[in-house]
């Protein structure tokens, strides 16, 4: 997998990018402004479950018991997709999903698909792929079609298009839409309902026309070979029942054991990610019939890295993610640098510690991905499924740092040490000697107290990275050791220093 999308650069590490956002007023107005609206909706509906603490611990639960037992519940996922008439396909990765869904559309004779809850397709980069093929992909979600319409990028989980303000999507449609179909109507304003409609009018004929559907799942229940998508607009429900042909992309790490586990997450989800009690929409099918539906199933699980993440103990709590977006609408670093610093269709808190694992940190982005935090443990407070968001990034950040061994294709390897790194460790090594020897630390500290005057605003050398954009703490006049010994008189002073 690349990581980059047709007619895009290579991602510049995250500081670079974030460094040309943050100049970008508009961006940060439209950020700050949907990101606090989000928020404030979800804490109200949160509110009103008085059991929330125990929906998320059970959720973290059901999580995590899947993922220990995952080799057992995606074979009963394939015999039941199996025996209700559906067909399933393992993909180990983006090129052989791509081949698969790409084979699958061409025995169709179709060249054309409708697309709905496609996070993983973007994932694998299918519509390029597609594309490549002589098959063009349609995105039916609104926010979807407005970034497919700007030949853009999504910046959000939830709200791919959040960077994009009204008078900005007015102008995407009126000046794209024709070239993919219906053209918008002339004199189209920027309000809400005319955008809606125009988008409306553009989309039936397409969901009316095409014979192949795409999509991803929320969901996948392994005692039924139930597949599970909940959205707000109804294009999803169009994508699913009209087309003869549905093929749906979804992350193994999708699958729950059983009906009861998937109503635990229909509470949390909702109230998570839109703020609403439930979904407007909540679709689920289970393989084909004869009288509704698509006549043909495929179902494509896609592995692209999850297993290798299952491997690792501190960072296979990334898997339990259900995408409801919280941790992204109350990260401060997300709010001032946008979904697109974070070069990966994951953005956000979770995206800086999926989108490492499941694509390695060998890049300069995905090296730089689990510094794009300040730790401040908002995300974990807000996640559904109760994902230790701040632990994971500083497990990240020991093996950039360190290296070490890992699971990179199923097969243990050990990465070196990321370039650039070098200060750092040796920071660190001299700062864990310091620590080990009181006699050493007692000397260095009241060093420093004596000097201080003498010492610098910022760092030199590598250590300007740091101190460009942070004040250094002042050092005090003496050391706490000896203004205790000096105020209390050194009554225990040595059994409670050392």
């Amino acid at each position: 997998m690349s990581g980059t999308f047709v007619g895009m650069p290579a991602f510049p590490a995250f500081p670079s990018a974030a460094r040309e956002a943050v100049r970008d007023t508009t961006l940060r107005g439209n950020l700050r402004h949907a990101t606090h609206t989000i928020r404030a909706k979800r804490a109200k509906a949160v509110a009103e479950v008085s059991d929330w603490a125990e929906l998320r611990e059970a959720g973290k639960r059901i999580k995590d018991r899947t993922l220990r037992h995952l080799d057992h519940y995606l074979v009963r996922l394939e015999e039941s997709v199996t025996a209700a008439g559906g067909t399933v396909h393992w993909a180990s990765d983006a090129e052989e999903a791509n081949r698969i869904v790409t084979g699958l559309v061409k025995e169709t004779g179709e060249s054309e698909v409708v697309k709905v809850k496609s996070m993983a397709t973007q994932e694998i980069e299918l519509n390029e792929a597609l594309e490549a093929a002589g098959i063009r992909a349609y995105e039916t979600d609104l926010a979807e079609l407005i970034v497919q319409l700007g030949r853009d990028r999504p910046s959000h989980i939830l709200v791919p298009a959040i960077h994009r303000n009204r008078g900005e999507i007015r102008d995407v449609f009126a000046r794209e839409m024709g070239g993919w179909g219906r053209p918008a109507p002339e004199g189209l304003t920027d309000t809400p309902a005319e955008l809606a409609e125009a988008a409306r009018l553009h989309l039936r004929e397409k969901f009316l026309r095409a014979k192949v559907g795409v999509s991803g799942a929320n969901f996948m229940v392994a005692e039924t070979g139930t597949l599970v998508v909940v959205e707000s607009e109804g294009n999803g429900r169009m994508c699913l029942t009209l087309p003869e042909t549905l093929i749906s992309v979804v992350g193994i790490e999708k699958v729950v054991p059983t009906w009861r586990d998937l109503e635990v997450f229909l509470q949390t989800l909702p109230r998570s990610s839109t703020a609403e009690r439930m979904n407007p929409y909540t679709s689920m099918w289970t393989g084909t019939t004869d009288t509704d539906g698509p006549r043909a199933f495929h179902l494509v699980l896609l592995d692209n890295g999850r297993t290798d993440t299952l491997a690792d103990e501190v960072g296979r709590q990334a898997l339990r993610c259900i995408r409801c977006s919280a941790c992204l609408n109350v990260c401060p670093v997300y709010e001032r640098a946008g979904g697109h610093a974070y070069g990966s269709v994951y953005p956000g808190p979770i995206g800086a510690i999926l989108s490492p694992q499941l694509r390695g940190t060998a890049s300069e982005i995905d090296a730089s991905l689990p510094y794009a935090s300040s730790l401040c443990g908002a995300c974990y407070e807000v996640c559904p499924v109760a994902i230790d968001i701040p632990e994971v990034l500083v497990h990240l950040r020991e093996r950039v740092v360190e290296g070490g061994e890992v699971t990179r294709g199923g097969n243990k390897v050990v990465l070196r040490p990321a370039k650039g790194h070098a200060a750092e460790r040796a920071a660190m090594r001299a700062a864990r000697w310091a620590f080990t020897y009181p006699g050493v630390l007692r000397t260095g500290q009241r060093f420093a107290s004596r000097t201080r005057r003498l010492h610098p605003r910022t760092l030199p050398g590598p250590g300007r990275a740091w101190s460009g954009t942070r004040d250094l703490p002042p050092v005090p006049a003496e050391p706490f050791r000896d203004w205790w010994q000096r105020t209390r008189g050194g009554n225990d002073v040595k059994g409670a220093a050392e």
